[in-house]
Parts: C-alpha cells; sequence; structure tokens
C-alpha cells in the first residue's frame, strides 16, 4: 500500500475509535469483544435500527483492533414500501462513517398474509445462512438486546412454553439448518445503551413504523413490559430469574444429549433416526427436549412444532397401540418396539 494510502485509511481509523473513548461506549465494547474470538471470521446482520447499527460500530473496531475479517449482511423484505431506500441510505452511512461494504439481501417472491414476523425472520436467517456458505462463514453476529431478551421470555410464557422455549434466546445458539452459529454479543446490553451509540456515532437509525403497530404481539408485550415498569417490575430480578432457567435448562440438555447418545442411533445418509424403548423411559423434558432434537436433525428446519404438537406425539408414541405419524416435516413409525423418524417427502 502507498504511503499516502496508508496514512488516509490510519486517519480514519483514529476517527473511527475515537468514539472509544466516552465512557459509556467502552463500558459496551469490552461486554461485546467477550464473544469475539480473534481467530474466527464473522458475518453481522446489520437492519439499520439503533441496535444493529451499534454492532456495525463495535465490529469495525473490532476488526481494526485485531485484525479480525467481517462481512456484513442487511436483509430486504420488501415488506414496506420505502424498505429499498432505507436499504440504500443504511449502505450509504454505513460507507461513509465506517468505510463498510454491506451487501443487501433481498427477499424475493410472494410474501405471507399472516405469522408476518415468524416467516420474516425465518427468510431472514435463510437469506443470511446461504451468503455465509458461500465464503464459508459459520459465525454470524446479531443485535438482539437485553430488551429483546425480557420481549422474549414473557412472549414464551404466554405462548405456554417449556423450559428450552422460555431461554430460547442464548448468547450462542446453533441454526442447523443454516449451518450458522449465531452470536449475540449484546444480549446483556440494553438498547438505550445502542441507541446512544448509534446517536454519537451516526447521528442516525431507522425507526421501522412495525415497532409501533400493535397488531403484532411482540409490541404488545413491548408495551406490557412499559407498563410493568411504572408498576414496579425490577428487570434486575427478572434478569436472575431467567438465568436461573438457564442453568436449569443446560441440565436438562445434559441428560438428553446422554438419553439420545445411549438409546438413540442416527443414519446421515439416510436421514433417519432409530429410537429404542428406553429412549421414552426418561423424565418428561428429557423425552420432549430429545425428541425436539431428533425432529430438528431429521427435518432440517429451523423452528421446531409447537411444544404442545411434541408433547401429543410423544404420548402417541407411548400407546401400545400406535402406529405411524407425522411432525414438523418427519415420519415417525414404529416397527416392533423401535420407533423409526424419517424424513416426510412432499
Amino acid at each position: 500500500m502507498k504511503k499516502k494510502s496508508l496514512s488516509v485509511k490510519t486517519k480514519k481509523h483514529k476517527s473511527i475509535l475515537k468514539y472509544l473513548n466516552h465512557k459509556d461506549i467502552q463500558n459496551v465494547f469490552y461486554e461485546f469483544k467477550k464473544s469475539i474470538n480473534k481467530k474466527n471470521t464473522y458475518a453481522a446482520a446489520i437492519s439499520g435500527g439503533p441496535d444493529s447499527l451499534a454492532l456495525a460500530y463495535l465490529t469495525k473496531c473490532i476488526s481494526i483492533l485485531y485484525k479480525i475479517k467481517i462481512k456484513y449482511y442487511h436483509v430486504d423484505h420488501k415488506l414496506r414500501k420505502d424498505s429499498t431506500l432505507e436499504a440504500k441510505k443504511v449502505l450509504k452511512i454505513l460507507k461513509k462513517k465506517l468505510n463498510i461494504n454491506c451487501k443487501i439481501l433481498t427477499w424475493k417472491g410472494n410474501k405471507p398474509q399472516s405469522n408476518i414476523q415468524s416467516n420474516a425472520r425465518e427468510k431472514r436467517y435463510n437469506l443470511l445462512g446461504n451468503e455465509c456458505k458461500k465464503t464459508n462463514t459459520i459465525y454470524l453476529l446479531t443485535g438482539h438486546n437485553l430488551d429483546d431478551l425480557y420481549e422474549n421470555f414473557l412472549l414464551r410464557i404466554l405462548r405456554g412454553s417449556g423450559l428450552k422455549g422460555l431461554v430460547s434466546l442464548d448468547k450462542i445458539s446453533n441454526d442447523n439448518f443454516n449451518s450458522l452459529k449465531i452470536i449475540r454479543p449484546l444480549i446483556y446490553v440494553k438498547k438505550a445503551e445502542l441507541k446512544n451509540i448509534s446517536k454519537k456515532v451516526f447521528n442516525f437509525f431507522i425507526d421501522d413504523p412495525s415497532n409501533l403497530d400493535e397488531k403484532f404481539k411482540r409490541i404488545r408485550i413491548r408495551n406490557l413490559i412499559k407498563t410493568l415498569e411504572f408498576e414496579g417490575l425490577d428487570k434486575n430480578k427478572l434478569k436472575l430469574t431467567i438465568k436461573n432457567l438457564k442453568d436449569s435448562n443446560s441440565t436438562v440438555d445434559y441428560f438428553a444429549k446422554q438419553n439420545l447418545d445411549q438409546n438413540s442411533v442416527f443414519f446421515e445418509n439416510k436421514r433417519k433416526f432409530f429410537l429404542n424403548k428406553n429412549f421414552f423411559n426418561q423424565p418428561n423434558e428429557v423425552i420432549f427436549r430429545s425428541m425436539g432434537n431428533v425432529l430438528k436433525k431429521v427435518s432440517r428446519r429451523y423452528y421446531l412444532p409447537r411444544g404442545k404438537s411434541i408433547n401429543n406425539a410423544i404420548l402417541q408414541i407411548k400407546d401400545q397401540n400406535f402406529k405411524k405419524t407425522t411432525l414438523g416435516g418427519c415420519i415417525i413409525e414404529k416397527a416392533s418396539e423401535t420407533i423409526i423418524v424419517f424424513q416426510e417427502r412432499s
């Protein structure tokens, strides 16, 4: 690199890193970098909201300081008429402020008329997963934060989720369908702190109007949390409750893995599981978790069927007259004392 170009680059890097001199941003950065391994290559999902723009800034600092390679992607769902203009605006400001080259991934085709947010989420991860495969990237960074953790927890309570569902928004999770490790380095950082970073660094972020639309349950939950805070909700105690549940969840995971190792055989080439009768002679939560893992691995779907559907299938399987059923893209059938689970063909 020519001396002049190197000088310009150094000057740009200094102008980016200067915001770390702010104590509040510095504190978030220290929390953020706990989740980053300097040996890995990452992709970052950037939406244009304050949390993801803060993520863009923090990842840029990491890439400058530790020479870590990071790819940046923005998903244009095309669910709103202004989404493409907003996407281009996000790319422009990322380039101008941080010298980041971000790629737009567009959701093409027909859009759903119901379950819009969950369908959009699944499509988003599919698009990101396909793009990551092209560059052999398996680590995806997202801007999920502490407020998202609370919302997800209460949303799952209303759905009647089991233990795993209640703590599903973890710092690291596996998306086996898209071959991704999703890392949420800001999951214990308040959204207000990320908004502060976006204001100071960019003086810009996009306010998605759907974030105010109470036809979405998540938005109603968000507003409920504000009301509960006014009534005395202690978020620190809520955070402690979630942490304790995560510890219990890890214990169940341990025994579910043990159950799979000891009482099942998986044939990768045929995508077929064989489960012996001892597989179902476990505590209910262990059977439920084990069965969920089986369905996910066989179907390769990102989302599991509803917990109620899995529990109903387990009750059917335990019935001595059980022969065959379907669930979550899988066929489940009995052969003598063995339960066979394989992929349903369309």
